[in-house]
Protein backbone atom coordinates (compact mmCIF):
# COMPACT_ATOMS: atom_id res chain seq x y z
CA UNK A 1 0.00 0.00 0.00
CA UNK A 2 3.07 2.32 -0.11
CA UNK A 3 2.04 3.47 -3.57
CA UNK A 4 -1.39 4.40 -2.25
CA UNK A 5 0.10 6.38 0.67
CA UNK A 6 2.32 8.32 -1.70
CA UNK A 7 -0.70 9.15 -3.85
CA UNK A 8 -2.53 10.38 -0.74
CA UNK A 9 0.32 12.74 0.06
CA UNK A 10 0.27 14.27 -3.39
CA UNK A 11 -3.48 14.13 -3.92
CA UNK A 12 -4.08 17.91 -4.12
CA UNK A 13 -1.91 18.25 -7.18
CA UNK A 14 -2.30 14.75 -8.60
CA UNK A 15 -6.04 14.16 -8.51
CA UNK A 16 -7.38 16.19 -11.39
CA UNK A 17 -10.62 14.85 -12.83
CA UNK A 18 -9.01 12.49 -15.29
CA UNK A 19 -6.03 11.48 -13.16
CA UNK A 20 -8.29 10.42 -10.29
CA UNK A 21 -9.84 7.69 -12.37
CA UNK A 22 -6.54 6.65 -13.93
CA UNK A 23 -4.80 6.52 -10.55
CA UNK A 24 -7.45 4.40 -8.87
CA UNK A 25 -7.79 2.09 -11.85
CA UNK A 26 -4.01 1.68 -11.86
CA UNK A 27 -4.15 0.62 -8.22
CA UNK A 28 -6.89 -1.86 -9.02
CA UNK A 29 -4.84 -3.34 -11.84
CA UNK A 30 -1.48 -3.38 -10.06
CA UNK A 31 -2.65 -4.63 -6.69
CA UNK A 32 -5.64 -6.61 -7.97
CA UNK A 33 -8.06 -5.14 -5.46
CA UNK A 34 -10.85 -7.28 -6.84
CA UNK A 35 -12.87 -7.17 -3.63
CA UNK A 36 -12.35 -3.49 -2.78
CA UNK A 37 -15.15 -1.23 -3.93
CA UNK A 38 -14.73 2.23 -5.40
CA UNK A 39 -16.10 3.65 -2.14
CA UNK A 40 -13.34 1.94 -0.12
CA UNK A 41 -10.62 3.06 -2.51
CA UNK A 42 -11.90 6.64 -2.46
CA UNK A 43 -11.96 6.58 1.32
CA UNK A 44 -8.37 5.35 1.42
CA UNK A 45 -7.32 8.03 -1.07
CA UNK A 46 -9.28 10.67 0.89
CA UNK A 47 -11.45 11.73 -2.02
CA UNK A 48 -15.21 11.52 -2.51
CA UNK A 49 -17.07 9.25 -4.88
CA UNK A 50 -18.54 12.41 -6.42
CA UNK A 51 -15.01 13.69 -7.15
CA UNK A 52 -14.04 10.32 -8.61
CA UNK A 53 -16.97 10.28 -11.02
CA UNK A 54 -17.14 14.02 -11.76
CA UNK A 55 -15.26 13.90 -15.06
CA UNK A 56 -18.13 12.16 -16.87
CA UNK A 57 -19.94 14.33 -19.43
CA UNK A 58 -21.70 11.74 -21.61
CA UNK A 59 -24.20 9.13 -20.51
CA UNK A 60 -22.24 6.46 -22.37
CA UNK A 61 -19.35 6.92 -19.93
CA UNK A 62 -21.40 6.04 -16.86
CA UNK A 63 -22.91 3.10 -18.75
CA UNK A 64 -19.47 1.69 -19.52
CA UNK A 65 -19.16 -1.79 -18.00
CA UNK A 66 -22.64 -1.63 -16.46
CA UNK A 67 -24.94 -4.65 -16.72
CA UNK A 68 -27.97 -3.66 -14.65
CA UNK A 69 -29.53 -0.15 -14.56
CA UNK A 70 -32.44 1.27 -12.59
CA UNK A 71 -34.16 4.58 -13.39
CA UNK A 72 -36.44 6.53 -11.05
CA UNK A 73 -38.29 9.84 -10.89
CA UNK A 74 -40.04 11.98 -8.31
CA UNK A 75 -43.38 11.41 -6.63
CA UNK A 76 -46.46 12.32 -8.70
CA UNK A 77 -44.40 12.50 -11.92
CA UNK A 78 -45.07 15.38 -14.31
CA UNK A 79 -44.26 15.53 -18.01
CA UNK A 80 -40.59 16.35 -17.58
CA UNK A 81 -40.13 13.51 -15.11
CA UNK A 82 -41.95 10.92 -17.22
CA UNK A 83 -40.33 12.19 -20.41
CA UNK A 84 -36.76 12.13 -19.08
CA UNK A 85 -37.11 8.73 -17.37
CA UNK A 86 -38.64 7.15 -20.46
CA UNK A 87 -36.20 8.87 -22.83
CA UNK A 88 -33.26 7.41 -20.90
CA UNK A 89 -34.97 4.02 -20.68
CA UNK A 90 -35.60 3.93 -24.44
CA UNK A 91 -32.10 5.23 -25.20
CA UNK A 92 -30.54 2.36 -23.25
CA UNK A 93 -32.99 -0.22 -24.61
CA UNK A 94 -32.35 0.83 -28.20
CA UNK A 95 -28.58 1.26 -28.07
CA UNK A 96 -27.30 -1.00 -25.28
CA UNK A 97 -29.06 -4.37 -25.66
CA UNK A 98 -26.52 -5.98 -23.34
CA UNK A 99 -27.75 -3.84 -20.42
CA UNK A 100 -30.77 -4.85 -18.34
CA UNK A 101 -32.74 -1.68 -17.51
CA UNK A 102 -35.90 -0.99 -15.49
CA UNK A 103 -37.78 2.26 -14.91
CA UNK A 104 -39.77 2.94 -11.73
CA UNK A 105 -42.43 5.65 -11.42
CA UNK A 106 -45.77 6.34 -9.81
CA UNK A 107 -48.50 5.53 -12.31
CA UNK A 108 -48.17 8.09 -15.13
CA UNK A 109 -51.19 9.99 -16.41
CA UNK A 110 -52.92 8.72 -19.57
CA UNK A 111 -51.78 11.88 -21.36
CA UNK A 112 -48.35 10.24 -21.69
CA UNK A 113 -49.61 7.12 -23.44
CA UNK A 114 -48.05 8.29 -26.71
CA UNK A 115 -44.57 7.57 -25.31
CA UNK A 116 -43.20 4.31 -26.65
CA UNK A 117 -43.14 1.36 -24.19
CA UNK A 118 -44.84 3.44 -21.48
CA UNK A 119 -46.51 0.24 -20.30
CA UNK A 120 -43.13 -1.14 -19.21
CA UNK A 121 -42.91 1.28 -16.28
CA UNK A 122 -42.78 -0.49 -12.91
CA UNK A 123 -45.14 1.23 -10.48
CA UNK A 124 -43.99 -0.85 -7.50
CA UNK A 125 -40.69 -2.17 -6.21
CA UNK A 126 -40.13 -5.75 -7.33
CA UNK A 127 -38.19 -7.40 -4.53
CA UNK A 128 -34.62 -7.04 -3.36
CA UNK A 129 -32.32 -5.94 -6.17
CA UNK A 130 -28.88 -4.41 -6.46
CA UNK A 131 -28.24 -2.27 -9.53
CA UNK A 132 -24.82 -1.53 -10.97
CA UNK A 133 -26.17 1.95 -11.73
CA UNK A 134 -29.24 3.83 -10.54
CA UNK A 135 -30.21 7.09 -12.28
CA UNK A 136 -32.69 9.67 -11.00
CA UNK A 137 -34.31 12.07 -13.46
CA UNK A 138 -35.94 15.36 -12.47
CA UNK A 139 -35.59 14.55 -8.75
CA UNK A 140 -34.69 17.76 -6.92
CA UNK A 141 -33.92 16.17 -3.54
CA UNK A 142 -33.27 12.70 -2.17
CA UNK A 143 -36.59 12.57 -0.29
CA UNK A 144 -38.51 13.28 -3.50
CA UNK A 145 -37.53 9.94 -5.08
CA UNK A 146 -40.60 7.74 -5.56
CA UNK A 147 -41.13 4.04 -4.87
CA UNK A 148 -37.60 2.64 -4.97
CA UNK A 149 -35.40 4.74 -2.70
CA UNK A 150 -33.88 1.54 -1.32
CA UNK A 151 -32.59 0.62 -4.79
CA UNK A 152 -30.83 3.98 -4.91
CA UNK A 153 -29.21 3.27 -1.53
CA UNK A 154 -27.89 -0.15 -2.53
CA UNK A 155 -26.74 0.71 -6.08
CA UNK A 156 -23.03 0.45 -6.79
CA UNK A 157 -23.07 3.81 -8.56
CA UNK A 158 -25.69 6.58 -8.63
CA UNK A 159 -26.40 9.42 -11.05
CA UNK A 160 -28.68 12.45 -10.65
CA UNK A 161 -29.84 14.28 -13.79
CA UNK A 162 -31.79 17.42 -12.96
CA UNK A 163 -32.38 21.13 -13.58
CA UNK A 164 -33.73 22.37 -10.23
CA UNK A 165 -31.68 25.22 -8.79
CA UNK A 166 -32.40 23.93 -5.28
CA UNK A 167 -30.70 20.58 -6.00
CA UNK A 168 -27.38 20.43 -4.15
CA UNK A 169 -26.45 17.02 -5.57
CA UNK A 170 -27.14 13.77 -3.72
CA UNK A 171 -25.67 11.16 -6.07
CA UNK A 172 -22.16 10.04 -7.03
CA UNK A 173 -22.50 11.81 -10.36
CA UNK A 174 -24.63 14.95 -10.54
CA UNK A 175 -25.62 16.49 -13.86
CA UNK A 176 -27.49 19.52 -12.51
CA UNK A 177 -28.07 22.52 -14.76
CA UNK A 178 -30.27 25.02 -12.96
CA UNK A 179 -30.35 27.46 -15.87
CA UNK A 180 -31.73 24.93 -18.37
CA UNK A 181 -35.43 24.64 -19.17
CA UNK A 182 -36.03 21.01 -18.30
CA UNK A 183 -34.44 17.77 -17.15
CA UNK A 184 -35.09 16.44 -20.64
CA UNK A 185 -32.92 19.18 -22.13
CA UNK A 186 -30.13 18.33 -19.67
CA UNK A 187 -30.46 14.65 -20.55
CA UNK A 188 -30.39 15.34 -24.29
CA UNK A 189 -27.08 17.13 -23.84
CA UNK A 190 -25.60 13.91 -22.45
CA UNK A 191 -26.75 11.73 -25.33
CA UNK A 192 -25.01 10.84 -28.57
CA UNK A 193 -27.23 12.58 -31.10
CA UNK A 194 -26.87 9.85 -33.72
CA UNK A 195 -28.36 7.39 -31.20
CA UNK A 196 -31.53 9.45 -30.62
CA UNK A 197 -34.31 7.85 -32.65
CA UNK A 198 -37.94 8.91 -32.99
CA UNK A 199 -39.10 7.20 -29.81
CA UNK A 200 -36.41 8.85 -27.68
CA UNK A 201 -36.96 12.21 -29.38
CA UNK A 202 -40.71 12.14 -28.68
CA UNK A 203 -40.09 11.43 -24.99
CA UNK A 204 -37.51 14.25 -24.71
CA UNK A 205 -39.82 16.66 -26.54
CA UNK A 206 -42.69 15.76 -24.21
CA UNK A 207 -40.67 16.71 -21.15
CA UNK A 208 -39.46 19.94 -22.72
CA UNK A 209 -42.92 21.22 -23.65
CA UNK A 210 -44.32 20.36 -20.22
CA UNK A 211 -41.66 22.27 -18.30
CA UNK A 212 -41.60 25.25 -20.66
CA UNK A 213 -45.36 25.59 -21.11
CA UNK A 214 -44.88 24.86 -24.83
CA UNK A 215 -41.85 27.18 -24.93
CA UNK A 216 -43.59 30.11 -23.21
CA UNK A 217 -41.69 30.27 -19.91
CA UNK A 218 -38.63 32.42 -19.36
CA UNK A 219 -36.43 29.32 -19.05
CA UNK A 220 -36.90 28.76 -22.80
CA UNK A 221 -33.68 29.69 -24.57
CA UNK A 222 -32.53 29.75 -28.20
CA UNK A 223 -30.75 26.47 -27.41
CA UNK A 224 -34.04 25.00 -26.19
CA UNK A 225 -35.66 25.86 -29.51
CA UNK A 226 -32.70 24.54 -31.50
CA UNK A 227 -32.92 21.20 -29.68
CA UNK A 228 -36.69 21.08 -30.23
CA UNK A 229 -36.06 21.55 -33.94
CA UNK A 230 -33.54 18.71 -34.00
CA UNK A 231 -35.99 16.42 -32.23
CA UNK A 232 -38.81 17.28 -34.64
CA UNK A 233 -36.64 16.16 -37.56
CA UNK A 234 -37.07 12.55 -36.39
CA UNK A 235 -40.69 12.73 -37.56
CA UNK A 236 -42.94 12.26 -34.52
CA UNK A 237 -46.30 14.07 -34.42
CA UNK A 238 -45.35 17.03 -32.25
CA UNK A 239 -48.68 18.81 -32.79
CA UNK A 240 -50.62 15.81 -31.50
CA UNK A 241 -48.43 15.64 -28.39
CA UNK A 242 -49.05 19.33 -27.67
CA UNK A 243 -52.81 19.05 -28.17
CA UNK A 244 -53.14 15.97 -25.96
CA UNK A 245 -50.87 17.40 -23.28
CA UNK A 246 -52.35 20.87 -22.92
CA UNK A 247 -55.56 21.53 -24.81
CA UNK A 248 -57.57 18.34 -25.12
CA UNK A 249 -59.96 17.92 -22.15
CA UNK A 250 -62.79 15.56 -21.36
CA UNK A 251 -66.25 17.02 -20.81
CA UNK A 252 -65.88 16.30 -17.09
CA UNK A 253 -62.51 18.06 -16.91
CA UNK A 254 -64.04 21.12 -18.56
CA UNK A 255 -66.85 21.11 -16.01
CA UNK A 256 -64.40 20.96 -13.11
CA UNK A 257 -62.22 23.71 -14.56
CA UNK A 258 -65.30 25.86 -15.11
CA UNK A 259 -66.30 25.47 -11.48
CA UNK A 260 -62.84 26.37 -10.20
CA UNK A 261 -62.69 29.45 -12.43
CA UNK A 262 -66.20 30.54 -11.44
CA UNK A 263 -65.39 30.28 -7.71
CA UNK A 264 -61.85 31.70 -7.90
CA UNK A 265 -60.84 34.60 -5.66
CA UNK A 266 -58.83 37.72 -6.52
CA UNK A 267 -56.59 39.15 -3.80
CA UNK A 268 -53.89 41.81 -3.42
CA UNK A 269 -55.52 44.36 -5.69
CA UNK A 270 -56.00 41.76 -8.40
CA UNK A 271 -52.39 40.58 -8.52
CA UNK A 272 -53.06 37.14 -6.98
CA UNK A 273 -55.78 34.68 -7.97
CA UNK A 274 -56.73 31.55 -6.06
CA UNK A 275 -58.68 28.52 -7.22
CA UNK A 276 -59.58 25.60 -4.99
CA UNK A 277 -61.29 22.22 -4.95
CA UNK A 278 -62.34 20.40 -1.79
CA UNK A 279 -62.26 16.64 -1.40
CA UNK A 280 -66.05 16.44 -1.37
CA UNK A 281 -66.17 18.38 -4.65
CA UNK A 282 -63.72 15.98 -6.26
CA UNK A 283 -65.77 13.03 -5.04
CA UNK A 284 -68.92 14.64 -6.45
CA UNK A 285 -67.35 14.92 -9.92
CA UNK A 286 -65.48 11.62 -9.62
CA UNK A 287 -62.09 13.16 -10.38
CA UNK A 288 -58.62 12.97 -8.86
CA UNK A 289 -55.40 14.95 -9.22
CA UNK A 290 -54.75 13.54 -12.69
CA UNK A 291 -57.85 15.29 -14.00
CA UNK A 292 -56.84 18.76 -12.82
CA UNK A 293 -54.00 19.55 -15.20
CA UNK A 294 -54.15 22.98 -16.79
CA UNK A 295 -56.31 24.67 -14.16
CA UNK A 296 -53.52 26.66 -12.52
CA UNK A 297 -52.15 27.66 -15.92
CA UNK A 298 -55.58 28.96 -16.95
CA UNK A 299 -55.81 30.96 -13.71
CA UNK A 300 -52.39 32.48 -14.48
CA UNK A 301 -53.73 33.94 -17.73
CA UNK A 302 -56.14 36.23 -15.87
CA UNK A 303 -55.38 39.84 -16.82
CA UNK A 304 -53.48 41.77 -14.15
CA UNK A 305 -52.49 38.66 -12.19
CA UNK A 306 -48.87 38.19 -11.09
CA UNK A 307 -49.31 34.91 -9.19
CA UNK A 308 -51.86 32.11 -9.53
CA UNK A 309 -52.48 29.47 -6.88
CA UNK A 310 -54.57 26.33 -7.22
CA UNK A 311 -55.06 23.91 -4.35
CA UNK A 312 -56.99 20.70 -4.07
CA UNK A 313 -57.61 18.42 -1.10
CA UNK A 314 -55.85 15.07 -1.52
CA UNK A 315 -56.92 13.75 1.89
CA UNK A 316 -58.86 15.40 4.69
CA UNK A 317 -57.02 18.66 5.45
CA UNK A 318 -54.06 17.71 3.24
CA UNK A 319 -53.70 19.96 0.20
CA UNK A 320 -51.64 19.92 -2.96
CA UNK A 321 -50.71 23.52 -3.82
CA UNK A 322 -49.62 24.55 -7.33
CA UNK A 323 -48.16 28.00 -8.00
CA UNK A 324 -47.56 29.85 -11.26
CA UNK A 325 -45.99 33.25 -11.85
CA UNK A 326 -46.07 35.65 -14.75
CA UNK A 327 -42.45 36.55 -14.13
CA UNK A 328 -42.21 39.20 -11.43
CA UNK A 329 -42.46 36.81 -8.47
CA UNK A 330 -40.23 33.79 -7.86
CA UNK A 331 -42.79 31.22 -6.72
CA UNK A 332 -40.07 28.64 -6.04
CA UNK A 333 -39.12 30.71 -2.98
CA UNK A 334 -42.70 30.50 -1.76
CA UNK A 335 -42.82 26.73 -2.29
CA UNK A 336 -39.43 26.13 -0.65
CA UNK A 337 -40.57 28.11 2.40
CA UNK A 338 -43.28 25.47 2.90
CA UNK A 339 -41.05 22.49 2.18
CA UNK A 340 -41.79 22.19 -1.53
CA UNK A 341 -39.81 23.22 -4.59
CA UNK A 342 -39.85 23.98 -8.27
CA UNK A 343 -38.83 26.78 -10.56
CA UNK A 344 -39.10 30.56 -10.75
CA UNK A 345 -42.42 30.50 -12.59
CA UNK A 346 -43.81 27.08 -11.65
CA UNK A 347 -43.61 25.48 -8.22
CA UNK A 348 -45.63 23.59 -5.65
CA UNK A 349 -45.86 22.12 -2.17
CA UNK A 350 -48.05 19.99 0.08
CA UNK A 351 -49.64 21.56 3.17
CA UNK A 352 -51.87 20.39 6.01
CA UNK A 353 -54.60 22.30 7.77
CA UNK A 354 -57.94 23.79 6.88
CA UNK A 355 -58.34 25.18 3.37
CA UNK A 356 -58.51 28.71 4.73
CA UNK A 357 -55.35 28.25 6.82
CA UNK A 358 -53.49 26.98 3.76
CA UNK A 359 -54.71 29.89 1.63
CA UNK A 360 -53.84 32.45 4.32
CA UNK A 361 -50.38 31.03 4.95
CA UNK A 362 -49.41 30.77 1.28
CA UNK A 363 -50.84 34.16 0.29
CA UNK A 364 -48.97 35.78 3.19
CA UNK A 365 -45.71 34.47 1.78
CA UNK A 366 -46.71 35.46 -1.77
CA UNK A 367 -47.42 38.97 -0.51
CA UNK A 368 -44.01 39.07 1.14
CA UNK A 369 -42.32 38.03 -2.11
CA UNK A 370 -44.27 40.67 -4.08
CA UNK A 371 -43.18 43.35 -1.59
CA UNK A 372 -39.56 42.22 -1.83
CA UNK A 373 -39.70 42.44 -5.63
CA UNK A 374 -41.12 45.96 -5.46
CA UNK A 375 -38.29 47.05 -3.15
CA UNK A 376 -35.63 45.97 -5.66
Amino acid sequence: MDSLKKRKTDRRTLYTRKVIKEALLELLNEKKFDKISVSQLCQQAEITRTTFYSHYNNISEVLDGVKKVGIGGHIRPDGDCVGSCMALYLYIKNNYPEISVKVYLDSPKPVFDHIDRIGEIHTEADGDQEFDLFVTCDVSARDRLAIVDRYFDTAKKTVCIDHHVSNTGFADVNYIKGDISSCCEVLYGLMDKDKVDQSVAAAVYTGMIHDTGVFQYSSTSPETMRIAGELMKTGFEFNRIIDQSFYEKTYLQNQVMGRVLAESILLMNGTCIIGYLRKRDMEFYGVDGKDLDGIVSQLRLTKGVEVAMFLYEMETQTFKVSLRSNGNVDVSKVAVYFGGGGHTRAAGCDLQGSMYDVINNVTREICRQICLEKEK
